[in-house]
């Protein structure tokens, strides 16, 4: 019995040895990541102009095809127009973060105009998503900004119901395709959910909210409300869809860190709870490089097209938390937190366990 504590005791202590150890490389990094933290105005300019002037040409372009009878054309315009939308949000995500100028003033601004076609409130969202970095990783933070994750205790200790509903909300079908349209449309419309909103969150989204009234209002005066209808729609369901699986294989990969009060550490959860979403590189622009998600993690002050920079500089980044696109789609099955083997686990590997 002796023997088994000392070794107990031992592998423990051997366990927080290595989290200390990878704590202070991963605020290592940080430190040396501030050097790719200066955005370049001409830059940021030509990255705004071939995303917006696109997006609007390809929204004209599905709006002609309706009127011209090339209803064949129109999946792959929308396919393509929804991931220019995702690309201004990605945008608009580095406004948030004051990272795409250098000017506080004109990263907002830019970031409130641009939430009119994403349909995101910018200072609700850039608020809620600050609290995400803050507590990304943090069992005891959870629900800012987070698809909402359970472990395995917290699982079973809940009624028939509150299973049902959580494996409800786990569906892929609901987490990827209802819920990113309920989000998008209806959800972001009002500022509730986030403790201590204050009346600017509340101003911005109704007057985000006034704003897409009067676009939608105006486009609708120059096509008419079918033809926005079927244009629209389509895009909004699909880069919603696309942009909520993007935050999903961000943080929700087997190896991911969570932790309680005490064991977690900021850094430590950003480069090891944040992947690596290695995508081809068509869909890395397309993406706005937003699958380096442990750099961003760690220093979210450096703008989407310094972050390839980073990984050339610095490849030893580029295998932590690596995902491939193929190895993603198997991320759809772990809906749990096994606090013993500290990974993300199956509903069918829970049942094992028990």
């Amino acid at each position: 019995m002796t023997s088994a504590t000392q070794n107990l005791d031992s592998m423990t202590q051997s366990d927080q040895n290595a989290a200390h150890a990878a704590s202070d490389d991963a605020a290592q990094w940080t430190r040396i990541l501030n050097n790719y933290r200066d955005p370049r105005f001409g830059r940021s300019l030509f990255e705004i102009a071939v995303t917006l002037v696109p997006f609007v040409a390809l929204w004209v372009m599905s709006w002609a095809a309706i009127q011209t009878g090339y209803w064949w054309t129109l999946p792959v315009l929308w396919l393509v127009a929804a991931l220019f939308q995702v690309r201004l949000f990605l945008i608009q995500h580095d406004c948030g973060h004051g990272s795409f100028f250098r000017n506080r003033k004109l990263n907002d601004w830019i970031g409130r105009c641009l939430g009119v076609l994403t349909l995101t409130p910018y200072d609700f969202w850039r608020r809620s998503h600050a609290l995400h970095h803050a507590s990304t990783g943090h069992l005891d933070r959870r629900g800012f900004g987070d698809i909402d994750t359970l472990t395995v205790r917290e699982f079973k200790e809940l009624p028939f119901g509150g299973r049902l509903k959580y494996r409800l909300y786990r569906h892929p079908l609901v987490l990827f395709g209802i819920g990113p349209a309920y989000l998008f449309i209806l959800r972001q419309r009002i500022p509730v959910g986030l403790i201590g909103s204050p009346p600017s969150a509340w101003f911005s989204t109704m007057a985000t909210n006034a704003a897409i009234v009067g676009v939608v209002g105006g486009v609708i005066w120059l096509v008419g409300w079918q033809s926005f209808l079927l244009v629209q729609l389509p895009i909004t369901a699909l880069a919603g869809s696309i942009g909520v699986w993007l935050f999903y294989v961000q943080h929700q990969f087997e190896d991911t860190v969570w932790a309680r009060e005490g064991d977690w550490d900021l850094h430590e959860a950003a480069l090891h709870g944040s992947s690596h979403y290695d995508l081809p590189k068509v869909l890395r622009w397309f993406t706005a490089n937003i699958g380096v998600h442990h750099v961003h993690h760690l220093c979210s002050r450096i703008p989407y097209y310094n972050l390839q920079k980073v990984l050339r500089e610095h490849p030893d980044l580029s295998q932590v938390s690596r995902l491939t696109l193929f190895e993603s789609f198997r991320c759809v099955r772990l809906v749990l937190w096994c606090e013993e083997q500290r990974q993300l686990i199956s509903f069918r590997d829970a049942r094992a366990m028990a």
